[in-house]
């Protein structure tokens, strides 16, 4: 009697199992004997050594997102929560009590109107009265939260708009295209035909790093030699997404710094080739920021939205620093939609802003947790 075939996991699981990582630095990624990607046309699979080990993903639900939020966050997050406890454990409020505290919000990066806007909070009616560390969490968590909400709106995909583009932009080692690979993955396991554009034409490993993501998300990726023109990628991906009926096209570039005006010029160029195409496209345009740069995020958001228009940021590594606080600065100060944030390498360590769950972690919280 044969044996009878095993049920076929849902997407989310096989999903979750496979994350290639971001090369950790421009330079590596355009050492001699990186492999270039075929002329065009979807990817071909991955040799078994250019796969990374898969991680063990935590069960998916709330609750897991919570705790990798709260992980995340830890290193931004204990710094105040040794601030708070050593400012409010029997101490009055008085003005050297909140002058620090205003010290120890400046040192997580939310910026001086920030700072000053939650001391004054904690101050109002409680000036030279006790009050213990858990009450200042709560107020500096309600604070923020009330900062955060107006700018945290999910990516909507306008099924009017097809293909839906969306262009992903920001500076070098920023994780353009590991975001990509995340976000492909999540529209196509919510069964959105997807297709991703190899756009960054200077690093080979980026567009060997897309094509493993194409396969294995099950998606086409269109991709060009090492040193192509930028702009006709994106004329070739566009046209062959209309062809092909594609309700999503996400398009990668290279890493820019924004200082450099010919690089933000050739991004102007790709641009002006997508309308040519399609006069409203692109749809969105996401900024990916690294919270690890802290206070420089501020220039990017600046120029790249002068430039490019950006409609939208992506914040990722918020694990790797102690600066988390600077997510807030940029939002008091741009105002700009934040769609999406990353606590970590893998698939399920990208998802949705909350600014309340984003709020209660960055102030060191325990209650509150996501039923």
């Amino acid at each position: 009697m044969s044996k009878e075939t095993p049920p076929k996991r849902p997407l989310w699981q096989r999903l979750l199992g496979q994350t290639p990582q971001e090369p950790e630095a421009p330079e590596a990624a355009t050492a001699a004997g990186d492999r270039q990607a075929p002329a065009r046309g979807a990817s071909a699979p991955a040799s078994p050594a250019s796969k990374p080990a898969a991680p063990d993903p935590l069960p998916p639900g709330p609750n897991s997102w919570w705790r990798r939020l709260r992980e995340g966050l830890s290193r931004s997050s204990s710094g105040l929560s040794i601030s708070v406890t050593e400012l409010f454990t029997k101490r009055k409020l008085d003005d050297e009590t909140l002058d620090d505290f205003e010290d120890a919000l400046l040192r997580a990066d939310l910026g001086v109107d920030t700072a000053s806007r939650i001391t004054k909070a904690i101050a109002s009616g409680r000036y030279g009265r006790d009050l213990g560390p858990d009450a200042v969490k709560g107020i500096l968590a309600d604070e923020l939260e009330a900062l955060l909400a107006p700018v945290a709106k999910p990516l909507a995909i306008d099924a009017s708009r097809k293909p839906f583009v969306v262009l992903m932009v920001g500076v070098n080692g920023s994780g353009k295209t590991t975001t990509i690979g995340k976000l492909g993955a999540k529209l196509a396991a919510q069964g959105l035909a997807v297709m991703l554009a190899a756009g960054d034409t200077f690093r080979a490993a980026a567009i060997e790093q897309l094509r493993i993501w194409g396969e294995r998300i099950g998606v086409p990726v269109i991709a060009r030699e090492q040193g192509a023109d930028a702009a006709g990628l994106a004329f070739e991906a566009l046209t062959e997404a209309r062809r092909q009926g594609t309700d999503v096209l996400l398009l990668d570039t290279a890493g820019r710094l924004q200082n450099r005006a010919e690089l933000m010029g050739e991004l102007e160029k790709i641009i002006r080739v997508i309308k040519k195409i399609d006069a409203s496209a692109p749809h969105a345009v996401l900024l990916v920021l690294d919270a690890t740069v802290g206070q420089n995020a501020l220039s990017q958001v600046e120029i790249f939205a002068r430039i490019a228009c950006v409609t939208g940021l992506v914040m990722t590594k918020l694990d790797g620093t102690a600066r988390g606080g600077i997510l807030v600065a940029i939002a008091v100060k741009f105002g700009l939609p934040i769609h999406l944030i990353g606590v970590g390498e893998s698939i399920e360590d990208l998802e949705a802003f909350s600014a309340r769950d984003f709020a209660n972690a960055l102030a060191g919280l325990d209650e509150d947790m996501p039923a």
